[in-house]
């Protein structure tokens, strides 16, 4: 945009058009445009700047019947009433007040007012739905906090479901996200840095932490790739978790995504790094380790014996996921001795008939049943589930009575279907379900050992990860004895005092274990010590 005292003559040549350049990013280019003293300058700039944009309203009006002023707002992003009555309050102003600052003092009825002295700090906020308001002979504009877009109202988690615990999920409006955190840590060392990211979206990010656990290094590592992203629009967490993760090739997943402000809460508990994105319920948790994947929120909810056996439960399901087809193709095509005789004879019964190998039957059912996978979430919820069990059956039973494939195939890749959906993150599963497919092939070709020589290069792969410097296989590979007591088993909340020591923390202890040590010396709250034989009128012995 030209500035208004740049504009050259008819006839001369015209500088090339900001908006024609590759690179522009107009909170750069704007950053030197003033906010000028004419009414007139100003609305002139600011409808030439949002030529063609039916949404952009300037309400141009007058304080007092003397003095010009201009109100300009997103239409459906501010609440019309409350800049209706603005503009009432304004247009009655008595006194003959000019000066800006005795304006936004005085007389606006508006709590949330900030000044700015130039368009791209006054345009950056207009568009995220506050409302600027100019007042003739002044070179600042306030920004009133009006801000009424439509947005969802605050749900449980479709992903992150649970039978005890927060109903409560993000939603795609980034004040009422960090509002949630604000309410469950209500502490001043609750830092949320503000950045906006994406030339053309401008979306707004906030990086959160605690400033007296987490290492300030993490949180420099995070901001400084933050800063680091040139790409034209930021619009869903995927798009930054592919940009700053360490490793880009890796298939698992080296930050945690979360729609749980309770998940994101405790994660901050530990040292770690919160990163909240507008427009998406998405907020994505540096540093992450692989046993994370293991774990959900009801585990520290419920209590400690159950959300242990679960724990080993969600593991052993996940060996069944990796390799049950890859273990059924190597032991039916090449170590049959492996089996049972009466096992083996059931099984060779079955695939009799079969005209495949094991790994072409294999691979068609898992291709199958992935594509009903992806169709059960792709149709509307009211017929998705529907569609996909059934479909599971019938196109089971009739690949079975066809010949196509055997009942056993179907009975494996079922109980790794039904495998994979006890893993509690999502990303991880997506992890497992792609290499399920390399270790099939090896397994076909080099049987046991070939599952034996993918999984060592899986571990091999694992070890050398990082995740914002944090080793991937923490605290088992390097190995901290004292963090596995929330990793093979959850133990109860009075054995972990401590954060985990593989996370750089400025303050390891959690929980002061006073109270259940004299719980356990006193066999109960002062136990065997209290006096049942109290005498009347007397008061208990403290």
């Amino acid at each position: 945009m030209i500035h208004p005292k740049n504009r050259k003559k008819k006839g001369q040549d015209a500088p090339e058009h900001p908006l024609r350049k590759a690179e522009y990013r107009f909170i750069d280019e704007l950053r030197s445009v003033p906010v000028f003293m004419s009414i007139e300058d100003n609305k002139s700039y600011l409808e030439e700047l949002f030529k063609d944009c039916s949404d952009f309203v300037i309400r141009e009006f007058r304080i007092e019947q003397s003095l010009p002023a201009i109100l300009f707002f997103v239409d459906g992003m501010a609440k019309t009433e409350l800049v209706n009555e603005t503009m009432k309050s304004l247009m009655i102003l008595e006194g003959g007040e000019e000066l800006i600052d005795n304006i936004s003092d005085m007389t606006l009825p508006v709590s949330q007012i900030q000044k700015a002295d130039n368009y791209a700090d006054m345009l950056l906020s207009v568009l995220g739905g506050d409302t600027g308001l100019i007042v003739e002979h002044n070179n600042k504009a306030l920004l009133l906090g009006m801000r009424g877009a439509e947005k969802r109202s605050i749900n449980e988690p479709d992903t992150e479901s649970v039978v005890r615990g927060p109903r409560e999920g993000f939603v795609e409006n980034i004040r009422t996200n960090t509002s949630m955190i604000r309410r469950k840590l209500k502490t001043p060392h609750l830092k949320m840095k503000p950045m906006i990211l994406g030339r053309e979206s401008n979306t707004n990010v906030v990086v959160t932490y605690l400033d007296d656990l987490a290492d300030p290094s993490v949180v420099h590592e995070v901001v400084k790739r933050l800063e680091k992203i040139k790409i034209d629009a930021v619009l869903e967490s995927g798009y930054i978790e592919e940009l700053i993760q360490d490793s880009t090739y890796s298939p698992f997943p080296q930050l945690q995504y979360t729609e749980r402000p309770d998940v994101v809460a405790a994660a901050l508990l530990q040292g770690r790094v919160g990163i909240l994105i507008d427009g998406t319920p998405f907020t994505l948790i540096v540093p992450f380790v692989f046993a994370e994947i293991m774990q959900a929120s009801e585990d520290y909810y419920e209590r400690y014996q159950i959300a242990t056996l679960i724990r080993w439960l969600r593991y052993t399901f996940m060996v069944l996921s990796l390799l049950t087809p890859a273990l059924y193709v190597a032991i039916t095509t090449y170590h049959q001795d492996l089996l049972p005789t009466s096992l083996l004879l059931s099984v060779a019964a079955a695939r009799e008939a079969i005209p495949f190998p094991a790994v072409v039957e294999a691979l068609i059912m898992e291709v199958t049943f992935e594509a009903l996978r992806e169709a059960g979430i792709r149709l509307p919820k009211a017929i998705g589930s529907a569609v996909s069990i059934l479909g599971a059956l019938v196109v089971g039973q009739s690949a079975v009575q066809a010949g196509i494939v055997s009942a056993p195939m179907v009975i494996v890749v079922s109980l790794t279907g039904i495998a994979s959906f006890t893993i509690p993150r999502f990303n991880g599963a997506i992890a497992i379900r792609m290499l399920r497919f390399p270790i099939l092939i090896a397994a076909s070709l080099f049987g046991m050992y070939g599952i034996l020589i993918m999984i060592m290069l899986i571990m091999g792969h694992l070890a050398n990860l990082r995740s914002f410097g944090i080793p991937y296989l923490s605290p088992v590979g390097p190995l901290s004895s004292g963090d596995l007591k929330d990793i093979v088993f959850r133990a109860p909340w009075w054995a972990m005092g401590r954060r985990p020591s593989f996370m750089p923390l400025q303050d390891s202890k959690r929980i002061d274990d006073s109270l259940p040590q004299e719980i356990t010396e006193q066999s109960g709250q002062r136990g065997k010590t209290i006096d049942h034989t109290i005498e009347e009128g007397k008061e208990p012995v403290e």
